[in-house]
């Protein structure tokens, strides 16, 4: 879950708004003027609301509907129609489809046909769900609002809202409109939508004072302003509309994403690569063979004929569908380990990614608080912490360790003190305490210490519920007789502290006054305990009522509880293997320093030289793109981050060519998302706008399944080249040994039904199996690709280059061995040719099993599918030689059990060729590591 709320400069000038990364949203102005002078700018009255229609009317005009409105969108079918032309690969098809339907091949045009038909709407469907988010964000604008005009109160269509306008809200309401809040009683909103964090913020009516032109205030801490698509908690208020539609937060960050356009994956890249290529060696085709026919003394319109089919024959027109199959498989498998894939695309982008940036809250923490460390005055530290547990000893029924050594007096009094301060509430029907992360803390830690939770012996009488301006929580209890209540509190340390004049002591001798001393050493504990990147509580009571309408005053100290979000378990083993893979992992925080270090350390992220290896939002805001840009190889941690600065982070790494994975769940990590190259969003806590702007989302906001993604994405660019390696080779002997019986002016050595089936063959149940290969479990110590790698690297093409060569020269020496002992074209001779080209090509399908590892090392039977498809093959090739039917159809004869031991032999030669490649040929330029930065991970 995202820690980063939004900074904004506050600017002296009392007419300057402020300044932000919002691009300068209206709201942060007026979180600086009074309620009266909110009223006098914006010409309103804080009782009757706006009262002149007219005005009412030209505020409309002037501002616009309260609605969020993009540029007007292109029609559905404009849409469609262009994915037919802006791909190289889908226009070169066209072409050949055209071609083929001209020159009468008809079978040939509605294969090409269907296939581009099938990858288009795919293509389509997904780009059209993925332009979702924008919509998403107008849901979080409610429908009505509770409105005064003229001293009128009515329910109003907030659309219809302007600047200036008095609204009201209660428990339950969304914020209209972005508002300045001019009377509350006990209002809290919840922001986790803005800004990711769950607790609900209390607001009120009071001025934010100004400071200098460079001092930081969070979005959270602007508490006399309610934000658009908030969600009232609790109480209720009433506030001036100062901003509407697009110049709202919300309005801004809608605008940032209709401004960003989705890069380009890196198969796309490679694909629109390819389609180029293939169209150059189609013309060449075309122009090498025309011109020696022509020179040859052939007829113009025999030759350009003969040139044409070659050409078109040289295109894999399966090519588009086998990657559209293999990258749905893909998908498949992820959604198995609890990964959904929005774009089909970036499945295999996920294959280059060589950054991931990535939230700590519940992403590579359990989100979930936890007591690490109890400090009383007359103990020393208590750490209970996994790693702290040599403390206990453990007790037969208890699933963790037991700390009962520990529990002294006053150890006691802390651990009720938290267990009675305490609004946390157990659910029988998730089996655990909910409510907010410290409570729920407080109440967990009991049984470590074999403690019971004892509140239901207790009668409340009143409670002052926290808030962040007096930073604590007071509630006053009895056990029956009211005559005898105590209060108990806990809060910031430095509240508690300064409020309490005792120390909770079982010393007989009398009351223990607390000394400047002793507060130095309560401000020592606490900050040993910060420094460990905990959350730091002081706990206190007071014997009688306390008057919750005054600051309280004669507390005695009980000590001091420090809690954190623990990493998830397998988080550092996560990213030791990122590590390994060449992945550099940057964790993005809202949190100080000195915690994001910490958590930083915890997790597995490599931290020796924090000036070089942590960047604050400060610092960042201070650079520019290019420093941002040179310096960002070198950092594993942002601190004090923004919603903007994920922006700002992800445009550095793009424009050094690093392909970028981010995470994120709030609204205001959209942007990021959608400008990722990979955007992953979070299931459980995700809101809807991050779920529609992303490309990926992880089910259980499980920070290892993005591992397991990134392995699937890598596995399937292999068997994308591996499939290439195949059908490439294929159309490459095929070419070659119709091209050389031509020139040698050879009856064709294969009939039409023959070629149609070898067809079959390089489009079909084979090559589409090769989709399909298991990953390989070595694939992540490999680094990841470059983004603008060509998919037919240097070795790639040798082994096409291999494969075909071989194949055309030996079934080139079958022919002509056959035609030579009888000077003449008989069934058996393109019988022989027929047995041993397919021959060929089944064994070169087994050595396409994988691009750089022998075939005795992937196992020939792992992969049930190929296993199925080639003995379907063999099966129908064995048909049509022995059966009569057959025979007729295809014009074959049977072959003796000696002619195809000779055939199997000759044909095995591709295998052992491409074998003997593997291990003499390293594997070096097929994988391109495409980023640096991982060098200091």
């Amino acid at each position: 879950m995202s820690d980063n709320p939004f900074e904004t400069p506050i600017s002296k000038g009392e007419d300057t708004a402020v300044s932000s990364a919002t691009n300068d949203a209206v709201a942060y102005e007026y979180c600086l003027k009074s309620v009266e002078e909110t009223a006098e700018k914006l010409s309103t009255d804080v009782k009757v609301g706006l009262s002149s229609p007219q005005d009412i009317s030209y505020r409309k005009r002037m501002y616009g509907l309260n609605e969020m409105e993009a540029e007007e969108d292109e029609p559905l079918y404009l849409k469609f129609v262009k994915q037919f032309y802006e791909d190289p690969l889908i226009l070169l098809l066209i072409g050949s489809a055209i071609i083929s339907f001209l020159m009468g091949n008809i079978d040939d045009a509605v294969s090409i046909t269907v296939a581009i038909t099938i990858v288009v709407t795919v293509g389509f469907v997904q780009e059209y769900r993925s332009e979702k988010s924008l919509e998403a964000l107008n849901k979080l604008v409610p429908p009505n609002c509770h409105l005064t005009r003229n001293g009128s109160t009515e329910t109003l269509l907030a659309s219809n809202l302007v600047p200036g306008d008095l609204v009201h809200f209660n428990v339950g309401d969304r914020i209209p409109a972005d508002v300045r809040i001019i009377e509350s009683n006990d209002l809290s909103i919840d922001e986790s939508n803005l800004t990711g964090e769950t607790n609900p913020i209390s607001k009120n009516a009071l001025t934010i004072p100004a400071q200098s032109e460079f001092t930081k205030i969070h979005i959270s801490d602007c508490k006399n302003i309610g934000f658009m698509g908030t969600l009232v908690r609790d109480g209720n208020g009433s506030g001036i509309v100062v901003s509407t539609g697009s110049q709202t937060v919300f309005g801004h960050i809608f605008k940032m994403m209709a401004d960003i356009e989705k890069p380009k994956t890196p198969l796309q890249l490679t694909m629109d690569k390819l389609g180029k290529q293939l169209s150059m060696i189609s013309f060449g085709i075309i122009a090498v063979i025309g011109l020696i026919g022509i020179i040859e003394g052939k007829s113009w319109l025999d030759m350009f004929q003969i040139s044409v089919s070659l050409a078109v024959a040289a295109i894999p027109e399966g090519l588009p569908i086998i990657v559209t199959v293999t990258l749905a498989l893909g998908v498949l498998r992820m959604a198995s380990h609890q990964v959904i894939v929005r774009r089909l695309p970036s499945v295999e982008t996920l294959g280059s990614v060589n950054v991931l940036c990535t939230d700590k809250t519940g992403t590579l923490t359990q989100n979930h608080m936890t007591v690490t460390k109890i400090w009383a005055p007359q103990q020393d530290m208590i750490d209970i912490s996994a790693e702290g547990t040599h403390h206990g000893s453990h007790h037969y029924g208890y699933d963790e360790p037991s700390f009962e050594k520990f529990l002294t007096a006053d150890v006691q009094q802390v651990l009720e003190i938290g267990n009675i301060c305490n609004n946390s509430r157990y659910s029988s029907e998730n089996d655990r305490y909910i409510g907010n992360p410290t409570d729920v803390a407080l109440v967990e830690v009991l049984r470590k210490f074999k403690l019971e939770d004892i509140r239901d012996t207790r009668k409340r009488e009143k409670e002052l519920s926290f808030n962040s301006a007096r930073k604590y929580m007071a509630v006053t209890v009895h056990k029956g007789d009211k005559s005898k209540n105590e209060t108990y509190i806990k809060g910031a340390y430095e509240k508690i502290l300064n409020y309490s004049t005792h120390v909770i002591s079982d010393n007989k001798a009398g009351k223990v006054s607390i000394t400047e001393e002793f507060k130095q050493k309560v401000i020592s504990k606490a900050l040993e305990m910060a420094s460990h990147g905990l959350r730091v509580i002081a706990l206190a009571k007071k014997e009688g009522e306390m008057d919750f309408n005054k600051d309280p005053s004669g507390l005695k100290f009980g000590g001091l509880i420090g809690m954190y979000d623990p990493p998830r378990p397998n988080v550092p083993n996560a990213i030791a293997q990122f590590a390994r893979g060449g992945v550099h992992v940057i964790m993005i925080t809202g949190d100080s320093e000195g915690t994001a270090v910490s958590i930083a350390k915890q997790v597995g992220l490599y931290i020796q030289d924090a000036s070089r290896q942590v960047i604050s939002g400060e610092q960042l805001d201070n650079m520019s793109d290019r420093d941002l840009s040179n310096a960002i190889q070198y950092v594993n941690v942002f601190a004090r981050s923004t919603p903007s600065h994920k922006v700002r982070i992800v445009k550095a790494l793009q424009n050094r060519g690093d392909v970028v994975a981010m995470t994120g769940d709030g609204v205001n990590d959209a942007p990021a998302l959608k400008l990722a190259d990979i955007g992953i969003s979070m299931g459980k806590h995700g809101t809807d706008v991050a779920k529609e702007a992303s490309d990926m989302i992880l089910v259980n906001d499980d920070f290892t399944s993005i591992l397991t993604a990134i392995e699937e994405g890598k596995g399937i660019f292999y068997n994308i080249q591996n499939f290439l390696c195949f059908q490439l080779s294929t159309s490459v002997g095929a070419l070659g040994l119709i091209a050389i019986t031509t020139f040698l002016n050879l009856p064709n050595p294969l009939n039409p039904m023959m070629i149609l089936f070898i067809n079959i063959i390089m489009d079909g149940p084979p090559a589409q199996s090769l989709g399909v290969e298991a990953v390989d479990q070595d694939i992540m110590n490999h680094p990841p690709r470059s983004k603008h790698e060509n998919i037919l690297s240097k070795r790639l093409l040798q082994r096409i280059s291999l494969k075909g060569l071989i194949t055309v020269l030996g079934t080139i020496f079958i022919y002509s061995k056959e035609i030579t002992s009888d000077h003449q074209v008989t069934r058996r001779d393109t019988t022989m040719t027929f047995v041993t080209f397919v021959s060929f090509d089944m064994w070169n399908a087994i050595s396409c099993k994988h691009n750089f590892r022998s075939i005795f090392q992937v196992g020939f039977f792992k992969n049930k599918f190929f296993n199925i498809a080639l003995g379907i093959i063999i099966l129908a090739e064995l048909s049509i030689v022995y059966i009569p039917l057959f025979q007729n159809i295809f014009q074959t004869e049977g072959l003796s059990f000696g002619d195809l031991v000779f055939i199997l032999f000759v044909t095995s030669s591709v295998f052992v060729a491409d074998e003997v490649f593997k291990m003499m040929v390293p594997n070096n330029n097929d994988i391109t590591f495409a980023g640096k930065a991982n060098a200091i991970v």
